[in-house]
């Protein structure tokens, strides 16, 4: 039987302010991006969203981005590569720690917003980041975009990679996401994002803005937890793979 794993951005509520329904939405994801501080979430929170994950048997995942809590990590920092590099380790280290008091541990490392679209073609920032996770465990694996420069790197490292393709937002031809600052970069229609999912995941392909047929490699596919709806959106997208015998299982 085909698998893929399902995966959502989760734990980005800070102090008084709930962002999602994280609760809801682990009990359709099997792997959980969890924010670690520098752009959303707060440590309890993350404790308790951690918590929450391993009662369910969800994969957890470190989130890692620019320092960039203003801007929700949205916006691309010029950050020396050594810098980087150290942010994105302290970033790893602490959100473990709270995973394993928990009683889980971090499985993967995601990069998050602008840093995960800028690595896909800055090469010396996509070394950083490879290189911090090389230096915290080199059995980390890395998801994100197939054909980035980050997964060049990674490899260089002997990291593993995993492919990600996107269910709620929409592509350029040569593969990059368009940008949330563009109309139509975020879909959200279940039903209609249940159906495009199916597609990639039987055909490995998407269609772009412009029409094109863009070729993806799914190994994961991302709901966004803070997309308006992304539990009516997740839960679409895992009742239409499972009635096409599709297994959602973890990729670690």
């Amino acid at each position: 039987m085909a698998s893929v794993d399902l995966n959502a951005d989760l734990g980005e509520g800070f102090g008084v302010w709930e962002l999602g329904d994280d609760a809801a939405m682990l009990d359709i994801v099997t792997s959980a991006n969890l924010a670690c501080g520098f752009h959303a979430g707060d440590p309890a929170g993350l404790a308790r969203t951690s918590r929450a994950a391993a009662e369910r048997g969800v994969r957890i995942g470190a989130q890692v981005s620019y320092r960039d809590l203003a801007g929700f990590g949205r916006r691309f920092i010029d950050v020396a590569p050594a810098e980087l590099t150290a942010e994105v380790i302290y970033q790893i280290g602490a959100l473990q720690a709270l995973a394993r008091v928990a009683g889980s541990e971090v499985g993967y490392v995601k990069p998050h917003g602008a840093l995960y679209n800028t690595i896909v073609n800055h090469r010396e920032q996509a070394r950083a980041v490879a290189e911090a996770v090389h230096a915290v465990d080199p059995d980390l694996p890395v998801l994100s975009l197939a054909g980035s420069v980050f997964f060049d790197e990674a490899q260089r490292l002997g990291l593993r990679t995993v492919a990600e393709a996107f269910a709620d937002r929409a592509y350029h031809a040569d593969g990059t996401l368009v940008s949330r600052r563009e109309e139509g970069a975020v879909l959200h229609d279940p039903d209609q994002i249940a159906e495009r999912v199916a597609g990639m995941v039987h055909s490995g392909r998407v269609l772009a803005v412009d029409g094109t047929a863009v070729d993806v490699r799914v190994e994961s596919v991302c709901v966004h937890g803070d997309s308006r709806g992304a539990v009516n959106i997740a839960a679409a997208v895992r009742e239409r793979l499972l009635r096409d015998s599709i297994e959602l299982k973890a990729f670690v």
